[in-house]
């Protein structure tokens, strides 16, 4: 029978013992660097921070997570005079604040995009266009990745050289992506428009040095999983300037195939599934994020 003494001294032990556990749980972080091109080079000169032709993104950062997202402007409404990367980057710009200001929950990536949309309806200046949208969130200390998929946007994440999580495209019918809008008054009915809470969520855990890749679909209609697996394996670090130099690889090679007319791209063969004789790249603005897993540092 143990003594009163000796059973004290065990409960101390088991206290400070999970007490040094606790304290030594590593929260995580993103390394993230970001790379891309518009399509129509005649625009170049209109790029913005954080925009690549119609893309937008962001990476912000708040007490408890980082987050990410990716917008890809509808590019149709160019055709009735009004400028498709308006929509796209006001809605990431708008994520972006929400979550600086910390008006977010980690776990519900949607939230974000939901206020964010909201906010774009209820602004005293009209703003017409549509946009897919792509959000990641860390949890730093749960270690915990949350995301939305509304559209052909979307995310991989890579560990050991595989994917073991990705996003699910939305289509409504072959090339015609699920998107947030805003209409004229009057032919709200016609535009096609989907509430953020059609966006796919999911969540899961992530570990120490997971490479999350966050793209529009300029990159995955351009590039197969093989050969954006084979541009991953180059990152061996979690150094931002290898992260920007991978990043920077993957926006290039996809940017190279998609003007490659001879080239059997996942976009023409998704065209060719869909009873469409077409071949080669599909030419798009292309915006990349790449991000890995990493010990948080103050």
């Amino acid at each position: 029978m143990l003594s009163v003494l000796s059973y004290g001294r065990l409960v101390a032990r088991a206290l400070l013992g999970g007490l040094a556990q606790t304290d030594h749980q590593t929260d995580y972080r993103l390394v993230t660097a970001t790379y891309g091109f518009g399509k129509d080079p005649a625009r170049s000169g209109l790029k913005r921070a954080s925009s690549y032709g119609d893309d937008a993104c962001f990476v912000a950062r708040s007490r408890a997570a980082d987050v990410l997202g990716v917008a890809d402007g509808v590019g149709g409404w160019r055709d009735y005079g009004v400028d498709p990367s308006q929509f796209s980057n006001t809605l990431m710009r708008t994520c972006e604040r929400l979550v600086k200001e910390g008006r977010f929950t980690p776990s519900q990536p949607v939230g974000i995009l939901t206020a964010g949309y909201y906010e774009l309806l209820q602004n005293k200046e009209p703003l017409l266009g549509s946009s897919t949208a792509c959000l990641v969130v860390l949890d730093r200390h749960s270690h915990r990745l949350h995301t939305c998929n509304l559209g052909d946007s979307g995310f991989l994440v890579v560990r050991g050289g595989e994917v073991v999580h990705r996003s699910d495209e939305q289509q409504h019918y072959f090339n015609t992506p699920f998107q947030l809008s805003i209409a004229p008054p009057g032919v709200e009915g016609v535009v096609l428009s989907d509430s953020p809470d059609a966006a796919d969520s999911a969540s899961f855990d992530v570990l120490l040095g997971d490479i999350i890749l966050t793209a529009t679909d300029g990159l995955f209609d351009n590039m197969p999983d093989y050969m954006i697996l084979k541009e991953l394996n180059k990152l061996k670090t979690t150094n931002y300037d290898s992260v920007l130099q991978t990043a920077e690889s993957i926006a290039k090679r996809a940017h190279d195939l998609a003007y490659d007319p001879n080239y059997m791209s996942p976009f023409a063969q998704f065209a060719c599934d869909n009873g469409l004789n077409v071949r080669g790249g599909k030419p798009d603005d292309i915006t990349v994020l790449l991000s890995i897993v990493a010990e948080y540092t103050d």
